[in-house]
């Protein structure tokens, strides 16, 4: 991996050519790239679920065993998060994006060519391991790149475009599942090609990408700060700086923000319904819409949300210039709430008819409009003040492990409710033609995993009130010690910045 430079000369300066930002026709390269990055994540997450339908046939798997492919990739994920922010504390962001994009396509590929489904259980965690690595180091890249008072509206952004990669990879894979390329199945096809546009990106992150440590006159601060550590621990025996130690402390900085406590909370529930969501391909499919009908669907849902997540962002960052302390936290309870009326109108009130498609995409679009607030309105805006600025890889990473490793369960939970209480049986039903059988087992499986996950998240972000305001100001105070500290440490050693 590339590292961060560690030899410095005594004088630095900000004017220095390495440390300016590339720009294409006055937009940021690394913006555009990291963006396009994005995309591909989110596109390679809604492959395998768009095709569920086709592996259940290829692998004779119900839906538990569906749930368990992505439960792995979930676990996995969330296992590894936090080896995103060990790394971001010694190496470039790109490098480490760079790196886990290259994970991610390999694996991709291997999902394409699997031939048992113990071979696609293992390429599914592998794949959870190269996102694991991505996502912390994409949403700190972000949170570095925007001013306070705008981090809405940099991840709703992040997400809009990302829910392009979610629209594109759901579509690609659910209209070329049922045709074939080159003599193999098209599903087959769509991992591959999905691999190579990523090995791509991959490196163009690598090669074009400026992290913005390397251009932020605070981070370069910590870096002179890091020179000074280093070469007096050369000259009088202090103690040299440990990738480990340094990790530790960010760790243990991390875990006691009681705001970062209520979110990870909150998030451990509020998880499960977006993860019980990847059946929704196949519940359309079991209900008789084609894959056409049910791409169609899925796209327009993820429309909303992504057009929902920008709007939240944009929402939440207006209202918090009235309402600095609370706006945020009202933002997303609204939006939690909504989860509710709309998942028993889409599962419940709507018949479960190709009749009715049209109150299907109107009731998915207000849905996602509504629902997908949360991470861009409130969480990662939230937890981009509530650290020092080289604690937040290690803030989105640890978010990530906690959440995602109780929101992985969702999956194979959907599955197991609907087999054995709702009683879906994968060797009765017939899912070429459709079943309305099966559709509403899995339906009321989707809407025990759902309403009341949504409901609970709505009462866990309420402390928020009263804590998010003290660690702000408690994160302020620190980094402002830390400036001065490092300012009068720098002018003691004759260094300049």
């Amino acid at each position: 991996m590339r590292q961060r430079p560690r030899h410095f000369s005594p004088s630095l300066s900000t004017h220095s050519p390495k440390m300016k930002a590339r720009t294409i026709f006055g937009f940021s390269v690394s913006l555009i790239l990291i963006n396009l990055a994005s995309i591909l994540e989110k596109a390679d997450e809604n492959l395998l679920p768009a095709v569920y339908k086709e592996v259940s046939e290829a692998f004779n798997a119900g839906p538990t065993e569906l749930g368990f492919l992505t439960f792995i990739m979930n676990f996995v994920q969330s296992a590894s998060s936090p080896l995103a922010g060990i790394l971001a504390l010694r190496y470039d962001r790109p490098t480490v994006l760079a790196t886990g994009t290259v994970c991610w396509a390999i694996s991709t590929a291997a999902v394409g060519v699997s031939r048992h489904l113990h071979q696609l259980a293992f390429w599914r965690a592998i794949n959870g391991f190269g996102l694991a690595i991505v996502i912390p180091a994409l949403q700190s890249f972000i949170a570095d790149s925007y001013k306070d008072g705008s981090h809405g509206t940099g991840f709703g952004l992040l997400s809009l475009v990302g829910a392009i990669g979610g629209i594109g990879g759901g579509i690609l894979a659910t209209i070329m599942a049922g045709q074939e390329f080159c003599g193999m199945p098209g599903w087959r096809f769509a991992f591959l090609m999905m691999a190579s546009v990523s090995l791509v990106i991959g490196l163009l992150v690598y090669l074009f990408v400026d992290d913005p440590r390397k251009i932020s006159p605070t981070y370069i601060e910590a870096d002179v700060e890091s020179v000074r550590s280093y070469q007096l621990g050369g000259k009088a025996g202090l103690a040299r700086p440990s990738l480990w130690r340094d990790s530790l402390t960010a760790m243990k900085s991390v875990m006691k923000v009681q705001t970062f406590q209520i979110i990870v909370l909150q998030g451990i529930i509020g998880s499960l319904p977006w993860t019980s969501i990847v059946f929704f391909t196949m519940w359309f499919e079991l209900i008789g819409f084609d894959h056409k009908s049910s791409a169609a669907l899925n796209s327009l849902f993820a429309i909303g949300c992504a057009t929902g997540s920008f709007m939240g962002g944009f929402i939440a960052d207006r209202l918090s210039r009235i309402y600095p302390d609370s706006a945020r936290v009202m933002c997303a309870q609204f939006s939690a709430f909504m989860g509710i009326p709309f998942s028993l109108i889409l599962l419940t009130v709507i018949p479960q008819s190709v009749d009715y498609w049209f109150a299907y995409a109107a009731t998915l679009l207000l849905m996602g409009l509504t629902i997908s607030w949360c991470a861009s309105c409130a969480n990662n805006p939230m937890f981009a003040v509530v650290v020092p600025l080289k604690h937040r890889t290690m803030i989105y990473a640890f978010d990530r492990a906690f959440e995602g490793s109780f929101a992985s369960l969702a999956a194979p939970a959907v599955g197991i409710v609907t087999e054995r209480i709702y009683g879906y049986d994968s060797k009765s039903i017939s899912l070429a033609n459709g079943s309305p059988q099966g559709a509403l087992a899995l339906s009321r499986g989707l809407l025990t995993m759902m309403v009341i996950p949504f409901g609970v998240c709505v009462l866990f972000y309420s402390p928020l009130y009263l804590v998010f305001k003290r660690d702000r100001e408690n994160a302020k105070m620190a980094s402002s010690k830390e400036q001065e500290l490092t300012y009068n440490l720098n002018g003691g050693l004759g260094l300049s910045i």
